[in-house]
């Protein structure tokens, strides 16, 4: 049986969504603040539905934490919240939350969210080995980046463009193929945004920067220098 931690200092919402779990047959965990989600976080949910405006500590940093967690880092997020900008949603999805709903809350669609990232987890199937490029290290199941043996946090578009260019060690990759590959071919996005991501990427490689080459009129290429 599967667990769902459900955060949200509104108790008319943690109960409404419990109640709905528990009526599909998950088990239920609830918090009504970040600091009381994180502890109940170490038992390794399956999910976490997770509101961003708390007391105590916001949704924004818990998942920053989970995400840093060796323990955690692969616990799936969905951020419940009333928060509707489309910059509020844009951080929570490449701060590595899976989804975003925003209130008020439709059961149905909730419900329909939960399975469907369940259903992604599952079809995932096969472990991905860690891969070591120089001096940096990238474990993809726990969503962790080393660099010289420290560990690194990486929002979750950054780390899939960092392991896409991991994979494909030495080959140039344009900046199209990693649009479709990380941001789907119906995103609204353009190549200016790989570019940035690309920047922030090296920013935090720091030392290490010089790993992601630019290739003119072609797009990046990751590999140490010679």
């Amino acid at each position: 049986m599967q667990t769902i931690l459900v955060v949200d200092d509104d108790k008319d919402i943690v109960d409404l969504v419990r109640y709905n779990l528990r009526k599909e047959g998950f088990t239920v965990l609830t918090a009504r603040n970040g600091v009381d989600a994180l502890e109940l976080a170490s038992q390794r949910p399956d999910l976490i539905i997770l509101d961003v405006m708390m007391p105590e500590m916001n949704g924004w940093e818990v998942v920053k934490k989970l995400k840093a967690g060796a323990r955690t880092s692969t616990i799936p997020v969905v951020f419940l919240t009333a928060k509707s900008s489309e910059v509020d949603e844009v951080l929570g999805l490449e701060l590595g939350a899976e989804d975003y709903l925003v209130k008020p809350i439709s059961i149905p669609k909730l419900l329909a969210r939960v399975r469907a990232v369940f259903r992604k987890r599952t079809s995932a199937g096969t472990v991905r080995e860690n891969i070591a490029v120089g001096a940096v290290e990238i474990l993809p199941e726990q969503h962790l980046v080393m660099i010289g043996g420290r560990e690194v946090f990486f929002p979750r578009k950054e780390f899939e463009v960092l392991l896409y260019l991991a994979e494909r060690e030495g080959k140039a990759v344009s900046r199209e193929t990693l649009l479709d590959a990380i941001w789907g071919s119906d995103a609204h996005v353009v190549d200016r945004t790989v570019d940035v991501h690309i920047a922030k990427i090296r920013d935090k490689l720091g030392a290490h920067s010089d790993y992601v080459e630019t290739i003119k009129g072609v797009g990046y290429r990751l590999r140490p220098p010679a």
